[in-house]
């Protein structure tokens, strides 16, 4: 049980820091409309991951396991995958993100099932994330809504 816990807490976790850099990297690089509100917000969330990733490593450590030591591990244990931006448009940086917030909010739904009164595993602060990773997929979702409604008013397509 605990093993299958540590799994999946290091599962997220590799999620988390994937996460953050999408967000970070597609910050830097996005172009187009809004760019600049948006790009402050990717980097808003970067942060919140981080400290999700914190969050999830002390919790791993606290049941006696190891948190993920090595960035190429991300990729072979993570819940969502990470895709390398081809298209640097606000949109498809935006779609890239939204889809990697839903692989966390499976995952955080999955990990918060298993855990459930099986452990000491302090499931608030999992509800607390599962929680942010909604508000920000929810908003990411908004932003690309709005920027497709200020383009149809200017007769473009998003």
């Amino acid at each position: 049980m605990e093993r299958k816990l540590i799994e999946l807490l290091n599962q997220a976790l590799a999620d988390e820091w994937l996460s953050y850099y999408c967000f970070w990297i597609g910050a830097k690089v996005m172009v187009g409309h809004m760019r600049d509100e948006i790009a402050k917000e990717l980097e808003e969330m970067a942060t919140e991951e981080l400290k999700h990733a914190g969050i999830l490593a002390d919790k791993i450590i606290e049941l006696g396991g190891t948190p993920v030591l090595t960035p190429k591990d991300w990729h072979k244990i993570a819940n969502c995958s990470y895709e390398v931006p081809k298209d640097f448009s606000v949109k498809s940086i935006l779609f890239q993100n939204i889809k990697s917030k839903q692989s966390a909010v499976d995952a955080y739904k999955e990990l918060i099932s298993f855990s459930k009164g099986k452990t000491s595993c302090n499931h608030e602060s999992l509800a607390n994330i599962l929680e942010e990773e909604i508000e920000q997929k929810d908003y990411l979702i908004n932003m690309v809504e709005h920027i497709a409604k200020k383009n149809s008013e200017k007769g473009l397509r998003i």
